[in-house]
């Protein structure tokens, strides 16, 4: 394999564990703190992506669902906002795999192919992906609960939320694609005013109300305004999986990050 074309990992060690059996394990062990339920497989999810001390917790949340379609799923579109880099519109990437200490998943550069033609504010940027934590995070999660799959990595910076969503909408597939939005909620709030904003923003995802999403709600906003915005369209169907903050899983109460889990199901 030409190492040129592996994104390798920037945040192991940092933000989760890069010993793969002690990342294993710690997956694992978020994944089992959550109760099994029979609602079904969700066709998309939103989960955060904080260090997993933090927000692991409520990203096992997410993905205890998806392991009922651990061999179904073999698809996964991956979209987290821009912290590193100034994005316009969308950026995908050229490598040929993403690695984890858990492996090497592949990208579905056709299915990227066809989305950088299809639309003009979708661009090539590797420097987008290279430091960029908030898609990386939900890559061990995805290794632990599927089975083979492939990857559309995308970073969202400044698009509308028409213009991810007619992205998603592209990518959309059946019942073997899965849709990933990386977000968190608030920031560095103390623990209470931390709590009422993230439920004013739970319920305006609840309500598919995306254009009232602002800077302070998520800094995934523009990826989740892409998935409310077409949500009609495909009939989904959202349940609110948790709603913790740094404050509940493992920081102090005076300086807080907000996390929320959700799924959306196909009726």
């Amino acid at each position: 394999m030409d190492t040129l074309s592996v994104r390798p990992p920037a945040v192991a060690n940092a933000f989760y564990p890069g010993n793969s059996s002690i990342l294993r394990a710690q997956i694992q062990e978020f994944l089992e703190l959550v109760p099994l339920s029979s609602d079904g497989v969700p066709k998309a999810i939103i989960a955060p992506h904080a260090g997993y001390v933090y927000s692991g917790p409520v990203a096992g949340f997410a993905y205890k669902p998806i392991l009922s379609a651990r061999e179904q799923i073999t698809r996964v579109v991956l979209l987290g906002p821009a912290h590193r880099v100034y994005v316009s519109g969308l950026a995908a990437s050229s490598a040929s795999y993403f690695a984890t200490p858990l492996g090497n998943i592949p990208i579905d550069q056709q299915s990227i192919e066809n989305i950088l033609q299809q639309f003009d504010y979708v661009q090539t940027m590797d420097n987008a992906h290279a430091a960029e934590h908030s898609l990386e995070v939900h890559l061990p999660f995805l290794q632990e609960v599927l089975a083979e799959f492939t990857l559309i990595p995308l970073v969202v910076g400044d698009a509308t939320g028409s213009q991810v969503g007619a992205v998603l909408d592209a990518l959309w597939g059946d019942k073997e694609t899965l849709i990933v939005i990386s977000s968190d909620l608030s920031h560095f709030h103390d623990y209470a005013t931390a709590n009422r904003l993230d439920l004013q923003t739970a319920e305006i995802i609840e309500q598919f109300d995306g254009d009232r999403l602002d800077y302070d709600s998520a800094c995934g906003r523009n990826p989740i305004k892409g998935l409310l915005s077409i949500a009609p369209k495909h009939k989904l169907e959202i349940q609110r999986a948790d709603l913790r903050n740094s404050g509940d899983t493992a920081g102090s109460k005076d300086r807080v990050v907000g996390y929320g889990s959700w799924l959306f199901f196909e009726k």
